[in-house]
């Protein structure tokens, strides 16, 4: 087992990490920004080091400098948490390069399942149900428009290297694709260094459903169970929960099954999130695959009593996983809230200083958060600031608990998006589990013009 692990992350996933590795007698080394200088993460590590300036790419992106930080603190493995450098082959490769291990999936795999348009092919070629489209680079808007007509309109222009809905767009007709054509392909060159765009059939009203799997080096997979991710602003995430409320036993099964032949197909190790777009039919199809931690991972440990940070590090540790598919328990349901610093009607950032921190209390709920009072929210990072996790007996129960919860968390001195979260969980739809991917477009009418 590892003695020493580096963190290549900030805020709440580096204090989720070093929780984990405390318990497990595992020593943490923190790097920290100009900005996150007085952070918690830096504070609670056993030692910190400064990478660089505030912006990401002067610190948290500087590959050189965290691996010159790793052999200096003689750190034996980097665990890159979620975002940043966790999905960067060339980061893992280098690590590998360097003889400290990184804690996740092969160079090789990161690079595959980080291009759509090859994780597309990898997921045909494994028998697994994908979205009509086509697993190759667009060449112009002038071919968009020949294969949408073949496809058949409505459909979605994505980005082949992107993520956090950046170079995605639901286009409904020639004239729409023509526009959207260049203005994402710009966006995907200026945020990920790569315009290859293709295109795919828009499922309509969908459940966005991800299974999470766990792979050893010794060929064992297996798979805790699913997250329903649906409700989302701007393609991202804001509410999770476990397990999802559309899916049957059989289809749940079928999805699981889907999951560990996926990740068997391409040699998959250690933890990962097979993400798939659900029909009213129950059909799934593949949507990507996260070769990281998830932002939501609480809401599966919630419900499977698995801590999955340990068994990353168990995995790379060359571990071979203790658990089998028969031992994986479903017990309650969990929801995860995501609490950004943020105007909560047009979703832009608020940064400053939290004058007046107030958490709610109580059995079976669950804080992932890097603030404290007085801590000052910079306009340099993504601005998720905390999490927040129910779990009750059944998902009435879980709502409910989360409803007070909320009622009872108090930030002052930001803006954030509480009072969202507050109407999305107040919801006569939310509460019946009408929570398709266009749910605050459809119900939450101050923030359809946001969206």
């Amino acid at each position: 087992m590892f003695k020493k692990i580096l963190i290549a992350n900030r805020g709440e996933i580096a204090m989720r990490i070093i929780r984990t590795c405390k318990w497990m007698n595992i020593q943490t080394v923190a790097i920290y920004s100009e900005a996150d200088k007085d952070s918690m993460h830096v504070k609670h590590a056993d030692q910190a080091f400064f990478v660089g300036g505030p912006r990401v790419n002067e610190s948290y992106l500087n590959i050189e400098k965290i691996l010159e930080i790793a052999k200096e603190s003689n750190a034996e493995a980097i665990h890159p948490g979620y975002g940043l450098l966790s999905e960067n082959a060339d980061f893992a490769k280098k690590c590998d390069e360097a003889e400290i291990k990184f804690i996740g999936p092969s160079p090789k795999v990161i690079h595959q399942m980080g291009s759509k348009i090859e994780a597309r092919k990898a997921m045909e070629n494994a028998g697994i149900p994908i979205v009509p489209g086509i697993a190759y680079p667009l060449s112009n808007a002038d071919e968009a428009v020949k294969i949408a007509n073949e496809i058949g309109y409505p459909v979605m222009l994505k980005a082949s290297a992107g993520g956090g809905g950046i170079g995605m767009q639901a286009v409904q007709n020639n004239e729409e694709l023509q526009k959207a054509f260049a203005s994402n392909q710009k966006r995907a060159t200026d945020f990920f260094g790569n315009g290859a765009m293709y295109i795919e059939k828009m499922i309509e009203n969908p459940r966005h459903v991800e299974i999470q799997i766990l792979a050893d080096q010794f060929g064992n997979t297996i798979y805790l169970w699913e997250r329903e991710c649906s409700i989302q602003r701007r393609h991202q995430k804001i509410v999770e929960e476990a397990p999802s409320v559309i899916l049957d036993e059989e289809t749940r099964f079928k999805m699981g099954a889907a999951a560990v032949k996926a990740a068997k197909s391409i040699g998959y190790s250690n933890a990962g999130t097979m993400e798939f777009l659900v029909d009213s039919n129950k059909n799934f199809y593949f949507l990507e695959m996260n070769t990281r931690l998830q932002v939501e991972h609480p809401v599966t440990e919630e419900i499977s009593g698995i801590d999955i940070v340990e068994q990353q590090i168990r995995v790379a540790a060359n571990e071979a996983l203790k658990l089998t598919q028969s031992e994986i328990q479903r017990n309650g349901h969990a929801i995860e809230v995501r609490i950004y610093a943020e105007d909560p009607k047009t979703f832009f950032p608020s940064p400053g200083k939290i004058t007046n921190l107030s958490l709610p209390k109580g059995s079976n709920i669950r804080h992932e958060l890097a603030i404290e009072e007085q801590s000052v929210i910079t306009p340099f990072y993504d601005p998720m600031i905390a999490k927040l996790i129910v779990k009750g007996n059944n998902r009435e129960e879980a709502i409910i608990k989360l409803e007070d919860a909320l009622s009872k968390y108090e930030i002052n001195g930001i803006k954030t998006n509480i009072p969202m979260l507050k109407e999305v969980t107040a919801h006569q739809a939310f509460k019946n589990g009408d929570t398709t991917t266009d749910f605050v477009t459809k119900y939450l009418q101050n923030n359809s013009n946001s969206i």
